[in-house]
């Protein structure tokens, strides 16, 4: 019987959990024993591991966040931690880890496959950033969470006149502001892929009152730019009234989307037919509507770049 672990490492996201239930349950179809390791590479290290039943994922599916919890861990990046996860891995008997995390936890998951553990990402981050899958879970689920915020904002704005600078998640990746940008009809994005200039922002904002608009929107990533300085920046050379608004750790609450909950159950239930093929070393994803998988070196050799014709989509419906 293979032995199969699991576990989510990083800033959470709406998905994980629905993520963990796919491929425990799908193990257990398959005849495996599934564990779960509490608290990420951290756990790993502290032998913190639970065993998985199909009661222990039920009621899971529609809940943010992630039941086995998550931590960051400096040790583990040390061939001492290192040591401890393998040794742990193997005293438990443990053929096989499912990592659930973005870019750091890819390459904890790298460095264990580099030392002879079979181990598998599924990319868990908001922000949409890691390479060669055109989504990563909890993103779409984060877009709705982002336009609903900018809904209420509106209302306000309106009412008020004034110009609303908001700030979300993307350190490196300008995905959320963008595509949250285009669903809400914002005045403008500043995005990390794309350079800004404040005059140029801030001409359209003061043409757009006087053409009898009651109210714009900016939306910036915060690789971009902060809202507070932005807001400072457009009050400074337009004269309106400007209000930052950073949305934060918001963005990663909230109960997955539909289509969040069929992405990670495609990817659980494929997770699990690679173990199967002995196929090792590599990361899922969806390209094109399919369930893929690339190495984890072909993952980190890749350019995550932003789509860049969404981003003309934008400029011409501004």
């Amino acid at each position: 019987m293979k032995k199969v672990a699991v576990l989510t490492s990083g800033g959470d996201s709406q998905g994980m959990n629905s993520a963990i239930r796919a491929v425990v349950r799908t193990g257990i179809a398959k005849g495996f024993e599934m564990i779960g390791v509490k608290r990420g590479f951290k756990g790993l290290m502290e032998n913190d591991f639970i065993t998985l039943g199909t009661q222990d994922v039920s009621d899971i599916l529609y809940r943010g966040g992630t039941f086995l919890q998550s931590a960051r861990s400096e040790e583990f990046k040390t061939e001492a931690g290192q040591n401890k996860a393998i040794n742990n891995l193997k005293e438990q008997g443990i053929d096989s880890l499912v990592v659930i995390g973005g870019d750091g936890s890819y390459r904890g998951a790298q460095a264990l496959t580099k030392r002879g553990i079979n181990t598998y990402g599924l990319p868990g981050t908001i922000d949409n950033d890691i390479p060669l899958t055109d989504y990563t879970i909890g993103f779409d689920t984060t877009l709705n969470v982002v336009t609903d915020a900018i809904s209420n904002l509106r209302d306000t704005m309106s009412s008020h006149e004034r110009v609303s600078v908001i700030e979300v998640m993307g350190r490196s990746c300008g995905d959320i502001a963008l595509q949250a940008g285009i669903s809400s009809g914002v005045d403008a994005v500043l995005i990390p892929e794309h350079d800004w200039n404040i005059e140029e922002i801030s001409n359209q904002l003061t043409s757009g009152f006087q053409r009898g608009k009651t109210h714009s929107i900016v939306m910036v990533a915060e690789g971009a730019g902060k809202a507070e300085e932005v807001a400072r920046l457009i009050k400074e050379h337009s004269k309106l009234d400007t209000r930052p608004t950073v949305l934060g750790h918001i963005q990663r609450g909230g109960t997955p989307t539909a289509f969040d909950r069929l992405f990670t159950s495609r990817m659980g239930h494929k997770v699990i037919q690679l173990i199967e093929e002995d196929i090792t070393g590599v990361a899922l994803g969806m390209e094109k509507n399919e369930i893929t998988y690339h190495t984890f070196d072909e993952i980190f050799n890749a350019e995550n770049v932003v789509d860049e014709q969404l981003y003309q989509i934008f400029q011409d419906l501004v």
